[in-house]
């Protein structure tokens, strides 16, 4: 994002001259909005306010952004508070909408297998226009970390392995979500994410450290974060995790030498969630004040739910262990992203205009060109439409995993689940995700016995891909495998139809099955996306963005790792 200049920086300077350090803290300042809650929780509590709370703050110049809420009335609710204060500085509204808002598409990743650059932009653009009319202004996302250890539970959300693939649907979705004028009314701030190396994760485990050297950063790592930035992406997250040894919310190296000073980024750097108070868990900061210096200190604009800015900056400045002038700085940032999506001439922007659903139709060609065909021997694919069909396993007749991690606003009774799409001779879940089901593989088998050809729908549930949900085995979970191994048994033509968010290490019946989709996760045309590929209304165009490994053992894993002796 371009610096202010003319009205715009005039305005910027005129405003911060007036403000007391108490308002200027609440500009960097952002907390859940439970306002206009969603219903779904995302994080840990932490800091609860409640709404009347917070419009009282709002009121007072104490928060500048909300984040995680949805619907125009609420949002026109808190602006309107916002107007009231003393400054009348508008509020921003800003989430977590990773693959979609109340229409959701594939996982990033799913969509990264269509390696079309072009499609990844107009998904983005129709997810901008969805979620500015709920009277939201900016996304955390596009998730650009380069991803090589499928452990880690956040591959689902970002393009996979590949530098080149990552760099190009980097650009694609923040010009999507973006568009070219932030102030047009269904302009969404894109915030590529987590600055920086978030991905490198030792063992593939969530938020643990990062240690990395300067080439693998540079050749690796920052590119799509580059690339995000030229194409001018307002803002940017940093990562929760330490990067070579100082945690990324308090480590100036990267926040400023290597953010602003080699990548020139200009834009507003957030912190993540409560990342700042976690820099006392780090063992770096003494206490929340000297969390919330060394935060700002480092780089951080804007204070993400802790509270921390809010409540210790002013005394930070008043004892001189702040500069006044860097708080100033920061201030400027953020008012800089407001004035840039033109809130200062319209606070309401976008919330009066009736709200515009995405078209259905790019969520199916999104979701039909994400599947990847794994295997396909014997001919077994494309169905013939007479086929006598057993569609067996826990993901057959299920809405509730249609969707996958981080559907914010999405709904799982709006997808459309494999047996609606499918319309097979028989349906049976034959076990739960986890845990076999009483009866559950007898009666699979029976279903199997009388079909032509068997679906078996088997892979990972929702909450087991995305953050937190980092796995020790990428396995299809062994009641599934169990169920798998009983059906193959029966010899009848088998096809896997793989739900998940990763790429999987497949094991016996589900590794040697004829024919094996990829389908990841969806979202709300799964069923209709894959039956298009099971009976030939389309090709299977899609292709790996991640390398499927023989054992999780060989985690991290790329298919350009460098040559040995």
């Amino acid at each position: 994002m371009p610096r202010p200049a003319g009205a715009a920086a005039t305005r910027i300077n005129a405003l911060i001259a007036r403000m007391t350090i108490a308002e200027k803290a609440g500009q960097l300042s952002c907390f859940n909005d439970e306002i206009r809650p969603v219903g779904a929780v995302f994080n840990p509590v932490v800091n609860a306010q409640g709404a009347a709370a917070q419009l009282a703050d709002i009121r007072a110049g104490r928060i500048g952004m909300l984040f995680n809420g949805y619907g125009a009335e609420g949002a026109i609710r808190a602006q309107e508070a916002a107007r009231a204060s003393r400054l009348g500085i508008p509020l921003l509204f800003a989430a977590d909408i990773i693959h979609g808002c109340r229409t959701i598409f594939p996982i990033p990743l799913a969509e990264a297998a269509a390696f079309d650059a072009d499609l990844s932009q107009r998904v983005a653009r129709a997810v901008a226009v969805e979620a500015s009319g709920a009277g939201i202004h900016w996304t955390f996302a596009p998730v650009v970390d380069v991803a090589r250890d499928q452990r880690w539970g956040r591959v689902a959300e970002g393009a996979g392995e590949d530098v080149a693939l990552n760099v190009a649907l980097a650009v694609a979705r923040v010009r999507g979500f973006q568009g070219t004028d932030l102030t047009r009314p269904h302009a969404l701030a894109a915030t590529p994410k987590h600055f920086a190396g978030y991905a490198e994760v030792r063992g593939g485990m969530e938020y643990g450290a990062v240690d990395m050297s300067d080439a693998h950063l540079r050749e690796v790592v920052l590119p799509p974060f580059a690339s995000a930035f030229r194409a001018g992406a307002a803002t940017t997250m940093a990562a929760f995790t330490a990067f070579n040894g100082i945690p990324a919310t308090a480590n100036r190296h990267l926040l400023t030498d290597i953010l602003r000073g080699d990548l020139g980024f200009t834009g507003v750097c957030v912190s993540d969630y409560d990342a700042d108070r976690e820099l006392i868990a780090h063992g770096v900061a003494a206490d929340e004040a000297d969390a919330a210096r060394l935060a700002i200190m480092a780089g951080i604009d804007m204070s993400m739910q802790s509270g921390l800015s809010q409540r210790h900056l002013p005394a930070l400045v008043a004892s001189g262990a702040v500069p006044l002038a860097v708080v100033d700085r920061a201030v400027a940032r953020v008012l800089a992203l407001k004035d840039a999506l033109g809130l200062f001439d319209d606070p309401f922007r976008g919330l009066r205009q009736p709200a515009r659903r995405p078209p259905r139709a790019l969520a199916r060609e999104a979701a039909t060109r994400s599947i990847v065909l794994l295997r396909n021997t014997g001919a077994v694919l494309p169905l013939a439409p007479a086929t006598r069909i057993a569609l067996i396993g826990p993901f057959g007749a299920d809405h509730k995993n249609l969707n996958g991690p981080w559907s914010f606003a999405g709904r799982a009774e709006d997808g459309i689940d494999l047996a609606t799409a499918i319309r097979p001779f028989t349906v049976e879940a034959g076990s739960g995700i986890h845990d076999p089901l009483p009866g559950g593989i007898d009666r699979a088998v029976a279903a199997a016995r009388a079909a032509d050809v068997v679906l078996l729908a088997i892979g990972e549930g929702a909450d087991m891909s995305g953050e937190g949900n980092s796995r020790v085995a990428i396995t299809v979970p062994p009641a599934q495998q169990a169920l798998a191994e009983a059906v193959a048994a029966t010899g009848k033509p088998l096809v896997i139809l793989l739900r998940h968010g990763r790429a999987l290490a497949l094991e016996g019946a589900v590794r040697d099955a004829p024919a094996i989709l990829a389908t990841w996760f969806l979202g709300a045309e799964t069923g209709t996306a894959i039956a298009d590929i099971l009976f030939g209304r389309a090709e299977p165009s899609g292709r790996l963005p991640v390398s499927f490994p023989l054992a999780t053992g060989q985690q991290p894993w790329s298919y350009d790792r460098p040559a040995t002796g």
